[in-house]
């Protein structure tokens, strides 16, 4: 144990943000460089080492919480690097992006508020980097199988990665112009700088793997050819295709996806556009939908010089203590307050949008909702709250539905979906065509990072097995092990 007394005598400290308006005038990470180390050592201090760690059971990655905290407290940053590295290929990503169901299951939340667990994680592994200790782990010996992932967000990076210390020849496919998926274009800057994936692919490089950018499977290269060219290929095309309001004037100009809008921002801090297609500059902005898209979508427009952001939930407000029906150590749907949201806007729940509303040029200008409740588990319309409000830009966030189809790759390798529109696999995350496997939100779903990573590591195992008859690399979770999903 750290600290013997550390829970009872050091009171939560997290990372500190730096002041909204100098923030919102620029694109960098929104927390106070530096502000982490000097508290983190007693902070790792409060936790209780507990017998029986429930911080291991909230985290799909099975993540060694106690363990770090120990070497976090005791300023052993290289030992506690390792026991990070043990079973998480990329901490710096989940330390910044990841809600943290470790905390919500942290058991001195119980009464008290929970270990700082993400903010340890992050200090851990953004001083491994600063001192030198992440290094290129390349295999000993190679096997002489050969292995394509399909898709670079955090799935098919961990697969991939895993795969090639295992001693095969990986390849990963994207069809965009660089590697990271959504956390390259998905992610906006301030919430975790792109260096940060620069320089794990270098290390991926070092390590091996080959990256193909801009090739697109099932348009640019036909999936069938790729089958018989690799040995294995494993699938983490994520779940791409955003979900629609079908409603009158969706057709209107400047209603967008979110992942239309935040891409193209994201190529301004690239240096591939010098001012976004898509801006919010001086333009009422509503983004529809309450999670962390739409919360990305805020902050983006804030940055952008929107004239106002309001940001709407079909859902109620939240509470701020757990329900009944989400005790410890669940995770809970509580009212959340992003940094985005710290930055200014509205937030209103329980409505819906009824139709967008345009201009003789066919150019959104307002936007109509209505109040709703549930009535015997039904949603409602409430008679009489409907309302217009201003909107020249449309964000939609309201998720994801599933992999998409319209490029041919779940054709033509000839897969087959589960009840849900993934692409269905066995507990290897084997699909029923042989030598083809599926992780991350391909095959669960929409999920969190820390589920894909987890996925990709377990996916990995699957073909190890396949390729060699058994294999060394861990196995956090099972496909079927739906107990975590938050």
């Amino acid at each position: 144990m750290a600290d013997p007394k550390g829970f009872l005598t050091t009171g939560r400290e997290a990372a500190k943000t730096r002041p909204v308006g100098e923030r919102v005038k620029d694109w960098n990470e929104v927390y106070v460089p530096g502000s982490l180390l000097p508290i983190i050592s007693k902070q790792a201090g409060r936790c209780m080492d507990c017998g029986i760690p429930f911080c291991h059971n909230g985290c799909p990655l099975g993540n060694l919480i106690p363990e770090w905290n120990d070497y976090a407290y005791r300023e052993d940053w290289t030992a506690a690097s390792e026991r990070l590295h043990a079973t998480n290929n990329f901490p710096e990503f989940t330390g910044r992006l990841c809600p943290a169901p470790c905390e919500s299951a942290c058991v001195l939340g119980i009464n008290q508020p929970a270990v700082t667990i993400k903010n340890v994680e992050v200090s851990i592994i953004d001083k491994a980097w600063d001192s030198g200790d992440v290094t290129p782990q390349p295999p000993e010996r190679l096997s002489g199988k050969t292995v394509a992932v399909i898709g670079s967000g955090p799935a098919g990076l961990a697969a991939a990665q895993q795969l090639t210390r295992a001693g095969h020849t990986v390849a990963v496919y994207e069809r965009a112009d660089r590697i990271g998926g959504l956390l390259r274009y998905g992610i906006p800057e301030f919430k975790m700088e792109k260096s940060h994936i620069n320089r794990r692919i270098e290390q991926m490089r070092a390590e091996g793997t080959k990256f193909r950018t801009e090739v697109e499977i099932g348009k640019d290269l036909d999936a069938a050819k790729l089958r018989r060219r690799y040995d294995a290929v494993v699938i983490a095309a994520g779940a791409t295709v955003s979900r629609d309001l079908p409603v009158p004037g969706r057709e209107l100009n400047g209603v967008h996806y979110a992942m239309e809008y935040l891409p193209l921002a994201n190529k301004v801090q690239e240096g591939d556009l010098t001012v976004s297609p898509i801006s919010a500059e001086g333009k009422h902005v509503v983004v529809i939908g309450g999670g962390d898209t739409g919360a990305d979508c805020v902050g983006t427009a804030h940055r952008q010089g929107a004239a106002s952001v309001t940001q709407l939930e079909i859902m109620p407000k939240p509470g701020e203590e757990r329900n009944t029906n989400q005790p410890w150590p669940t995770f809970p749907m509580l009212y959340k307050v992003t940094s985005a949201h710290e930055e200014g806007g509205e937030r209103v729940y329980s409505v819906s949008t009824t139709h967008f509303e345009g201009d003789e040029d066919g150019n959104v200008q307002a936007l109509h909702l209505v109040e709703v409740e549930f009535k015997d588990g039904k949603l409602e319309q409430k008679p009489g709250t409907e309302r217009r409000i201003p909107a020249q830009l449309v964000t939609l966030a309201m998720g994801f539905t599933g992999t998409d189809q319209s490029n041919g790759l779940v054709q033509q390798f000839g897969v087959k979906l589960d009840e849900r529109g993934n692409v269905a696999r066995d507990a290897d995350y084997a699909t029923d065509v042989e030598g083809v496997f599926v992780a991350g939100d391909a095959g669960r779903g929409q999920s969190l990072i820390v589920w894909a990573i987890a996925e990709g590591r377990s996916a990995a195992r699957g073909v190890d097995r396949f390729l060699t008859g058994a294999s060394a690399l861990p196995a956090p979770i099972r496909p079927t092990d739906r107990s975590l999903t938050v």
